[in-house]
């Protein structure tokens, strides 16, 4: 033990293999090499407001397009949709959603 902590060998003696490393694509869609397949750990939506009003979700690296009339239900329909696109193998554990908006100003 050195300075108060154990090394990896002390905490996990029978571990075999480490954790792989997370591969972060110009996708913006983070994923694990895990027995030779790509599975995906997290996936990203850009949410935008809606010009009709409420929200829609794009997500970056797949085709998944979503929308929703306020923030609760567009957490349920990106979880719906995400479970709907994906395998449960292949389905990401992590969904971030980058909440956009934009406005106008005088100058």
């Amino acid at each position: 033990m050195k300075d108060g902590w154990k090394s990896l060998v002390e905490i996990l003696p029978d571990r075999q293999e480490e954790e792989p490393a997370p591969i972060c694509s110009q996708t913006g869609v983070q994923s694990s090499i895990i027995k030779g397949l790509l599975a995906m750990t997290e996936i990203h939506f850009i949410v935008e407001e809606a010009p009709e009003g409420g929200f829609m979700a794009r997500a970056v690296g797949a085709d998944i397009l979503t929308e929703a009339d306020d923030l609760p239900g567009l957490h349920t329909q990106v979880r719906d949709a995400v479970r709907c696109h994906f395998d449960d193998d292949k389905r990401p554990s992590v969904i971030r959603l980058h909440i956009t908006r934009e406005e106008s100003l005088a100058a």
